[in-house]
């Protein structure tokens, strides 16, 4: 009987050890997998293919600039798809789930696709990401491209454990293309594996200090869009970007307060602020900048914030590779982002 009781001891005590390594072991898979850089798709070359799919709003009267963006990617030696349903009109979408789905699951499957480029954004990309199957695209990564609604997909290609770029769209594009150069020209380097380092002008709204961490986010109401779903990014040990367009203060508060609720911001290393545009006036006046409204409702962390990100909503949209680690330094009189090679 007392042998018995020693060996159930023993083997207590070896399964307690043994757990202990496992958790120890889980908890540092955890930390590597919230502050590892994600696999990066192949950057372009000449004679690459880029599908051109519109998983959200309709493209009414948009022909023109569909068009435009195959000149342009023809002129960098890149060959254009366009999907088979992107002219397509079921309502406030470019065609009804099941035909946006396809087009971007033919894309994403298609091996001689490089990259997936979003013709515009709008509203709707939620509503497909059930239905997409990463299979093949892991076997053959390639770039997906957009911003705004196109967040809701940024989100779910990082967490599939892959780098994308949140650049402008082929409804970006303007007649005179000198008006959007720099857009261009920061979307092509890219692209092509030559991610722009940017200084921003400096803001007495900044937040002062120096950090690194993989880049995440995209447009607010899509981040807060995605809360307790899969999607959600785990933002730890990560450098936030957010934009937006269209809302008012209060609704800015309400997106924040709401995610801090949730802890998003809790183990955050910093956060680059993009355009806030079109704000709505609401009758009763917020009465402070929306740069205040932000550091008001993170008043309780110590990230650094850098505000003046030419990204978003504007003309004036610089490309940002997500999921790439990113050296951010913020002044007063200025703020340096600098991408890893």
């Amino acid at each position: 009987m007392i042998l018995k009781k020693y060996v159930s001891y023993l083997i207590l005590i070896f399964i307690m050890v043994v757990n202990t390594d496992v958790r120890a072991q889980i908890e540092i898979n955890k930390s590597m997998d919230m502050t590892s850089e994600l696999i990066q798709p192949p950057y372009l070359k000449a004679g690459d293919t880029v599908a051109i799919v519109a998983p959200s709003g309709i493209l009414k009267s948009r022909e023109g600039e569909v068009q435009q963006a195959v000149a342009l990617l023809k002129s960098w030696g890149l060959y254009a798809i366009v999907g088979d349903h992107v002219f397509s009109q079921s309502n406030h979408f470019a065609g009804d789930d099941y035909e946006r789905c396809l087009d971007i699951q033919n894309a994403m499957d298609n091996p001689t696709v490089s990259a997936i480029w979003c013709a515009r954004g709008g509203y709707g990309t939620v509503r497909i990401l059930d239905k997409l199957d990463y299979t093949e695209f892991k076997k053959n990564p390639k770039w997906v491209i957009g911003y705004s609604d196109i967040t809701a997909l940024h989100n779910q290609v990082h967490n599939e454990g892959f780098q994308s770029l949140h650049a402008i769209m082929c409804v970006s594009l303007t007649t005179d293309l000198t008006e959007i150069a720099a857009s261009v020209d920061t979307f092509k380097a890219a692209l092509f594996g030559h991610a722009t380092d940017y200084t921003l002008k400096g803001s007495d709204y900044n937040k002062v200090g120096e950090t690194s961490g993989v880049l995440v986010g995209g447009n607010l109401t899509m981040l807060h869009t995605m809360l307790g779903s899969k999607e959600s990014i785990d933002t730890s040990g990560k450098i936030l970007f957010i934009e937006e367009i269209g809302e008012y203060k209060y609704h800015i508060d309400r997106m924040l307060q709401s995610m801090k609720r949730a802890g998003y911001f809790d183990n955050l290393n910093g956060l680059v602020v993009g355009d806030m545009s079109r704000m709505r006036k609401n009758t009763t006046l917020w009465g402070t900048s929306v740069e205040q409204l932000i550091l008001d409702a993170l008043e309780d962390y110590d990230f650094p914030i850098t505000f003046n990100m030419p990204a978003g909503h504007e003309k004036d949209n610089r490309a940002l590779v997500l999921g790439r680690t990113l050296d951010l330094k913020v002044g007063k009189a200025q703020s340096t982002l600098k991408f890893s090679e």
